[in-house]
């Protein structure tokens, strides 16, 4: 089993790898049609593989990233790299994803600019970056994307496919729009549609990455809205707890002698860290993030196309879908 030592390094890590790139599109006849009605070209998806595929490529399992998450899943870029994947303690030798038996792939969702297309790619059209112009993409054309790569790496039907949060949601569109090309599905903490009520915080959110100062309209350069991007940020930080769950974890404690409320400090912490570490998401996905939970489907169209979905956790507590 993995293990952390006192350092918090994940043990039986799959080492080092490195980041792949698909690139489709080069012309106007090999472009991808969006569900907003135009064509993107060209379009480079970020992916990484980890085990080996084997000979009747039937090991293959395709696993999603959240929201903010990029195609790093596991292991470490170099030696020097002190962190490793998101889900390095789920995919490696002898893990949940035992990449001595799968073959695990993961891409950097289009439109999410961790090396796939978004707003901060190049327009070739004019010479310029997207920003505010890129087209508005869907959950589906995130998924008509992953299904290029697919027919690139000559997969014929995944293993399994599985990803929690947006993850899950794109799972679930595979089941839908792909229900033949997948044995078993994965969604984990995940929903069928965004509630009114996470629309609106999102809304909020945006309201307040785009009223910092530094916002320019989307066009801003290399100091982006940080500020309005930590209020959002510590925003989205409070609806991803129900309120039993946030009582149980810090309730009314006080943190120090000023009288200072443990929650309080959370969320100031939460404000503190975020515009360093999710600063690609500052730059390239935030500008689209409102349209990127359309869905067009329900949980019972899934049960029925996919052969099986496997441990399912749908959320009703949490306002984070």
């Amino acid at each position: 089993m993995p293990w952390k030592n006192v350092m918090g390094e994940v043990k039986n890590s799959i080492g080092i790898v490195e980041p792949k790139n698909y690139r489709f599109g080069e012309n106007s006849g090999d472009s991808l049609r969006l569900d907003c009605g135009k064509d993107l070209w060209p379009v480079n998806i970020r992916y990484e593989t980890y085990g080996k595929l084997n000979d009747s490529r039937s090991n293959a399992i395709l696993i999603f990233h959240a929201l903010s998450g990029d195609a790093h899943v596991a292991g470490r870029y170099s030696e020097k790299d002190k962190k490793v994947g998101w889900w390095d303690e789920m995919v490696g030798p002898g893990k949940a994803f035992d990449t001595d038996k799968y073959y695990v792939v993961c891409s950097n969702v289009l439109g999410g600019c961790s090396g796939s297309t978004g707003p901060r790619s190049l327009n070739p059209q004019t010479g310029k970056l997207y920003n505010m112009s890129f087209p508005v993409i869907t959950i589906r054309d995130m998924v008509n994307a992953q299904h290029r790569l697919m027919k690139e790496l000559k997969i014929e039907k995944w293993l399994s496919i599985c990803g929690g949060s947006m993850g899950g949601m794109q799972a679930l569109q595979w089941a839908v729009s792909y229900p033949e090309e997948e044995k078993s599905v994965i969604p984990i903490a995940t929903t069928s549609r965004l509630s009114p009520q996470s629309i609106a915080f999102n809304w909020v959110g945006r309201e307040a990455i785009m009223a910092d100062q530094n916002w320019m309209g989307g066009e801003y350069s290399e100091k982006g809205p940080e500020k309005g991007l930590s209020i959002a940020r510590m925003l989205g930080h409070i609806t991803y707890l129900s309120d039993e769950s946030m009582a149980r974890k810090f309730g009314r404690n006080l943190q120090n002698l000023q009288d200072t409320l443990l929650i309080s400090v959370i969320i100031s912490k939460w404000k503190a860290t975020y515009g360093i570490r999710d600063r690609v998401l500052l730059k390239g996905l935030m500008p689209t993030v409102i349209y990127i939970y359309r869905v067009r489907w329900t949980i019972l169209t899934c049960r029925r196309n996919a052969e099986a979905i496997l441990a399912p956790h749908l959320s009703r507590r949490n306002r984070i879908f």
